[in-house]
């Protein structure tokens, strides 16, 4: 191999080198890591990383981004456990209300989370606010809001006390060959498998990828910009309130800080499955592989004992070094 070939794999790759070393690193420290035990684990936690992150990629892709992901998750994960307790429960918010079925606070949660969406998707599309900025505001926005209502239903104590159906709809999990496959896995596969279809088969998905690319040329063809936009965000919507009502199912309770940072993990898996924050670059496949890389390291240094502090600063290099191979990725192709 020339030295140009190999700096180009090192360029494609080096992402993946630098975190195969880090895996390779924490199964010499405890080679018990590599288990079906620990990797049904981190399945379990990273099914719903990856619905959310699929939502933002799309964002990602079209030249915006997001910054109130988490906040929706948050939202979302309160509505449906608030709505969502068992009917026993001495602690139950709204005693008087009738056992509702599992798929309306589901669906509630969901397009409460689409509603901010859209909302935002205009202030970008239609007022020409710099995504950041939007998603900002919005970020507060809903964090207003989401603390209002933890308020309003709740003494400051986590919602809890949930509905078994609704406990067994996160935690629930099938038993194969006898290996434990959780529910969330199906729930992200299925998720991914529409996602796709989307990206790949439909006008919108098309128009997506050209609105990222290049939004002025894709206008002159003849593209809707709004339009587009607001089904973008429309989805994502969908995605972080169907996310979030699993979350707060997994966890078993929901509080006004559920949600924090969700965001910025979902956009670093997304930044390390190679979807580029300039817009028009994007997969699938990438941005799940991104979500596995980062659930696989986070899980594997708490697993070891490495200080939180270092965790922050070994994630806070791997997103640099990602954003860094993507800005020479493209000048190179300038």
């Amino acid at each position: 191999m020339t030295m140009s070939k190999i700096g180009r794999f090192a360029l494609n790759y080096a992402i993946y080198i630098v975190l195969f070393a880090l895996l390779a690193t924490i199964v010499m420290f405890d080679k018990n890591f590599l288990s079906f035990r620990n990797f049904g684990f981190i399945l379990s936690q990273a099914s719903t990383r990856i619905i959310l992150a699929l939502g933002i990629a799309g964002i990602i892709v079209s030249g915006n981004t997001d910054l109130s992901l988490g906040r929706s998750v948050g939202l979302a994960a309160l509505v449906a456990c608030s709505l969502l307790q068992n009917p026993t429960y001495v602690g139950r918010i709204y005693a008087t209300m009738p056992q509702l079925p599992l798929w309306l606070p589901l669906l509630a949660a969901m397009l409460l989370c689409a509603f901010f969406s859209v909302l935002q998707s205009l202030v970008v599309g239609v007022l020409k606010v710099a995504p950041f900025i939007a998603s900002l505001g919005f970020q507060l926005i809903l964090f207003g809001v989401q603390s209002l209502y933890f308020d309003a239903v709740n003494n400051s104590s986590p919602i809890g006390g949930l509905d078994p159906a609704f406990s067994r709809f996160a935690q629930g999990a099938f038993n194969i060959w006898g290996i434990r496959l959780p529910y969330l896995v199906l729930y992200a596969l299925l998720t991914t498998a529409v996602v796709w279809i989307v990206w790949n088969k439909t006008k919108l998905g098309k128009n997506m990828f050209a609105i990222g690319g290049n939004a002025e040329a894709a206008s002159v063809s003849g593209v809707s910009i709004v339009k587009n936009l607001i089904m973008i965000y429309f989805i994502a919507g969908l995605l972080y309130g169907f996310g979030g009502a699993l979350e707060g199912a997994r966890t078993g309770s929901a509080t006004n800080v559920t949600g924090q940072s969700y965001e910025l993990d979902a956009i670093a898996a997304c930044v390390v499955g190679g979807v580029s924050m300039r817009g028009g670059i994007g997969s699938i496949i990438g941005v799940i592989t991104g979500v596995l890389i980062f659930q696989v390291i986070n899980y594997g240094l708490v697993f070891i004992g490495v200080n939180p502090y270092v965790q922050y600063t070994i994630k806070g290099f791997i997103i640099i070094l990602a954003v860094s191979i993507d800005t020479q990725k493209y000048l190179k192709k300038k």
